[in-house]
């Protein structure tokens, strides 16, 4: 038995949750308020203060639900077509066939994983209503070049920033820009975690108003304005046939917290991201795009990619890195690779070749913010032995 059979398996992601998070949860436990309340009341606001205040906060039980909300409060509908990569979870287009709407995939940059704005233009039609941009990994899209094309053609646009809280554009965080909504995840591997969880954030008060309705039931009123006003009124009124999308109290009492680290876990990542750089740039392999001068990555993801010199596939890369008790991960599976978006849009292997090539390619590391630099320096090592 070698040494490495010997150790724990270290997995690729853990959340990394202190006695804040549950002392917060036990409080909401013991208040009798489980649901949506004043917990997630509070977390709505300092989030929205975290993002410089000029936005408000909806609070979900989940991106995907984030993405719906803030897509059908846009108008989106039958018809309609929304611009989107075809690299991405599947979250980001099933949201628009929710609507009745048709995704449109296009390729991503090569280099930075992330949408191409000059395939963006080529896609637009009469029919296309939004541009749903992903931030791959925690780097930013080019977010002046997609918002000038949206400008341009009366479009509108929805960021999926699933991976990039906190990740900056032009020197302004994320979700402060000129977007029409972005959506955030906490799901228990993003960079800041609720377990299950997701934010809505927009500069357009009806946009917000009517994500808040959207979310639970299409009721008109929650139930803590309800029953929690100088004079509680049991009365509400249904005004559109909703969802039920809300972000419970035990959720946000762990994202209240998990908020005032965003920045801490950010400054671990960026320091684990350089030391793979460091350890890892004289093997047969392309590290990850960095970020613009200034600019601020959130480096949820670290990938890197394979060469053709490289003496084993991607495939059998990650059966070895397992062989030695490390897991690894591959992000993503391209949408139209997939049996339901291919088969319904008719998709072929080469028409995002970009998109193949990366995923091919590519494979996620362990990184998060609770794992030590002995962890760091073993999964290091593991890479090495493979591909040196």
């Amino acid at each position: 038995m070698n040494a490495s059979q010997t150790q724990a398996f270290l997995p690729y992601a853990l959340p990394d949750l202190g006695d804040e998070e549950i002392n917060e949860v036990l409080h909401s436990l013991r208040s009798g308020w489980l649901t949506t309340g004043p917990k997630t009341k509070r977390f709505e606001e300092e989030f929205s203060a975290f993002l410089g205040g000029k936005v408000e906060s909806v609070a979900v039980n989940s991106a995907t639900a984030g993405l719906h909300l803030a897509l059908e409060a846009l108008g989106v509908g039958p018809g309609d077509e929304v611009i989107t990569t075809a690299y991405t979870f599947t979250a980001t287009a099933e949201v628009v066939r929710y609507l009745d709407a048709d995704p449109v995939f296009v390729d991503v940059d090569r280099e930075t994983f992330n949408i191409d704005p000059a395939l963006i233009e080529a896609a637009i039609t009469p029919r296309t209503k939004a541009i749903v941009p992903v931030h791959f990994a925690g780097l930013s899209c080019d977010m002046g070049r997609i918002l000038e094309i949206a400008r341009r053609h009366g479009l509108k646009v929805v960021e999926d920033a699933a991976h990039a809280l906190p990740t900056t554009c032009g020197g302004q965080l994320i979700g402060s820009l000129e977007s029409d909504a972005t959506v955030y995840s906490f799901y228990a591997t993003k960079t800041i975690t609720t377990g299950e969880g997701g934010m809505v954030v927009t500069r357009d008060p009806e946009v917000a108003r009517r994500c808040r309705v959207m979310r639970l039931h299409g009721i008109s009123r929650d139930a803590f304005d309800r029953y929690t006003s100088d004079k509680p009124s049991w009365h509400y009124e249904v005004v559109a046939p909703g969802c039920k999308y809300n972000m419970t109290d035990i959720a946000a009492s762990i994202g209240i917290h998990q908020l005032k680290k965003a920045w801490a876990f950010q400054e671990k990542r960026g320091g684990m991201a350089a030391l793979y750089d460091a350890a890892l740039s004289d093997l047969p392999v392309e590290l990850p795009p960095r970020p613009a001068p200034g600019d601020t990555h959130a480096w949820h993801l670290y990938v890197l990619r394979l060469k053709d010199e490289a003496p084993v596939d991607r495939n059998r890369f990650i059966e070895l890195m397992a062989g030695k008790g490390i897991g690894c991960s591959v992000h993503f599976i391209p949408l139209h690779l997939h049996p339901y978006w291919r088969d319904r849009y008719g998709a072929q292997p080469d028409d995002f070749p970009h998109a193949l090539d990366n995923y091919q390619r590519s494979v996620s590391l362990p990184m998060y913010t609770k794992m030590t630099e002995a962890d760091q320096r073993r999964v290091i090592a593991a890479v090495r032995e493979i591909l040196a």
